[in-house]
């Protein structure tokens, strides 16, 4: 089963998400500092990281950043757990990188549904098909692997699904309700603004080519190419 890693200084906190994630069959790791984290990181790596916003010495934040600023985790699935409410806090989680976020108090129900919605975003079954988009950018699902004019393009999981999602469709427009359904499912509770930032990100990744993801005002996103 997934290994889940459990990075919280609270243990109560810590105790609650390990009781809950092992009743789900998943395994679990707990950490209540970064250091240790990363010192696990060295040799381990798990499937999914739930991350607390609030930590000592080092925030939840730049732990996000360092993890998608390395090759070997940029593509860990990071689930960030926050007391704040703010739209602003959740924004900025998601512009360092976080897949997606979980605020306090939370349903041990609703986040392991967030847990395995982010984990299925992970599967890449063999069938899917390699998609190029253009003559200089090839996405392979199975790979999990973007290669832009030969060169690979480091994606989060949702990055990655977004990209996957609009290509299968070339000049098909989705709404940001579609994109949150394909992502979350029925298990969606994010604001609208989770796409925006996550749209984002992949015209930054993208760079020259980021004239091919289209935003159709009022309506949502669309991937077109000549």
């Amino acid at each position: 089963m997934p290994l889940i890693a459990v990075l919280d200084d609270e243990p109560d906190i810590r105790e609650l998400l390990a009781l809950n994630l092992k009743k789900a069959g998943f395994n679990v790791k707990e950490f209540a500092e970064p250091k240790t984290f990363w010192r696990y990181l060295n040799t381990d790596l798990p499937d999914a990281l739930i991350l607390d916003l609030m930590l000592p010495d080092m925030d939840g934040l730049e732990i996000c950043k360092r993890l998608r600023g390395q090759s070997r985790t940029a593509r860990l699935p990071v689930i960030m757990l926050t007391a704040h409410t703010e739209e602003t806090d959740k924004i900025v989680g998601l512009e360092l990188g976080a897949d997606d976020y979980v605020t306090k108090p939370f349903s041990p129900k609703e986040l392991l549904a967030r847990v395995k919605a982010l984990l299925r975003r992970q599967e890449n079954p063999a069938e899917q098909k390699i998609l190029r988009i253009g003559k200089n950018i090839v996405l392979d699902p199975e790979k999990h692997e973007v290669l832009i004019e030969g060169n690979s393009v480091e994606l989060t999981s949702t990055e990655f699904k977004i990209l996957q999602m609009l290509a299968e469709k070339k000049g098909v427009v989705f709404s940001r309700d579609k994109i949150l359904d394909r992502l979350w499912g029925n298990e969606k509770a994010v604001f609208d603004r989770t796409v925006d930032v996550h749209i984002k990100h992949l015209r930054e990744k993208m760079g020259k080519y980021a004239a091919y993801l289209k935003n159709i005002r009022g309506v949502g996103y669309k991937l077109e190419w000549q």
